[in-house]
């Protein structure tokens, strides 16, 4: 699974199920863009990097998700690398508690203390804007989490983070981490802007073209605001509310689930009421989210 691929001068990835991005400097120096999702990925990526006679200069991170910056650790233990990321991404490298006390909405009970919720943190995480290679581009990516961001190569290749997610998994799951639902369709009506000789979100396989993919991932959103809306025809609250959402699509709740797509249906509450398609009220001390 976890196979070196070149696709540009400079450009490489490693496809596994975080693709991994690889752009060369120089001969000998790469910079990774982002790390897998714990030390055994990380021990995997510098395998691969280390056979190829390459040092890891640094690792960019295009989001704090523990899948993106679990591996950060045991590289730069191993090759004393620098770290870089993005504004509110950079806080929560470094601070990795905050992203299961987030998803949760308070502090994290130890369940949630798991790799796929909580990464290792990272030292002297570095701003991505102030100290981007040469040779490469920050694309903006809201929607998905605070402050995400793509990167462009030189070789006019576009690694793409969490913006898109596979046809495979939009099937399989249906809901799909969201922070800000508007911001997120606001990102895939970008996508249709750019020119690239390839696209590589980490969750799907290289493409040419972003077409088929971006109408994929927005029709499910806004099936997913329709099935909302129609469940909302009879008042009820946030928990109801999510048990129907599960039942709706067949979905089996874990802790993990519970806290995920409970976070998501949360921004589709807000998206929806701020798009006046939704209300709530507050009766005998309970939140009633209801259709207008």
């Amino acid at each position: 699974m976890y196979e070196l691929e070149k696709v540009g001068e400079k450009t490489y990835y490693i496809k596994s199920p975080n693709n991994i991005g690889i752009y060369k400097i120089n001969e000998n120096e790469v910079y990774l863009i982002d790390a897998g999702s714990d030390k055994d990925n990380g021990k995997k990526i510098l395998k691969i990097i280390e056979a190829e006679g390459w040092k890891v200069k640094g690792i960019i991170n295009t989001h704090s998700n523990a899948d993106h910056v679990g591996g950060n650790k045991v590289i730069q233990e191993r090759t004393g690398c620098e770290i870089l990321a993005n504004k509110i991404e950079k806080a929560i490298t470094e601070y990795p508690i905050l992203e299961p006390s987030f998803v949760y909405g308070g502090y994290p009970f130890s369940e949630l203390n798991n790799k796929i919720l909580l990464a290792k943190p990272s030292q002297n995480v570095k701003e991505l804007e102030q100290n981007l290679p040469q040779g490469l581009e920050i694309i903006k990516l809201p929607g998905h989490f605070f402050d995400m961001v793509g990167i462009k190569t030189c070789d006019n290749v576009y690694f793409l983070a969490d913006c898109l997610f596979s046809k495979e998994t939009i099937e399989k799951y249906h809901i799909f981490f969201i922070y800000d639902v508007k911001a997120f369709l606001e990102t895939l009506e970008m996508l249709k802007t750019l020119k690239g000789k390839a696209y590589i979100p980490s969750h799907n396989e290289l493409i040419t073209d972003l077409t088929e993919l971006i109408e994929i991932n927005k029709n499910k959103i806004n099936e997913i605001c329709n099935n909302i809306i129609q469940i909302l025809e009879k008042p009820m609250t946030f928990e109801k509310l999510l048990k129907e959402i599960f039942n709706k699509y067949s979905l089996v709740m874990n802790v993990n689930q519970y806290v995920l797509v409970g976070s998501t249906i949360r921004s589709y509450l807000s998206y929806l009421k701020n798009e006046n398609k939704i209300s709530f009220e507050i009766a005998e001390n309970e939140m009633i989210w209801k259709k207008v």
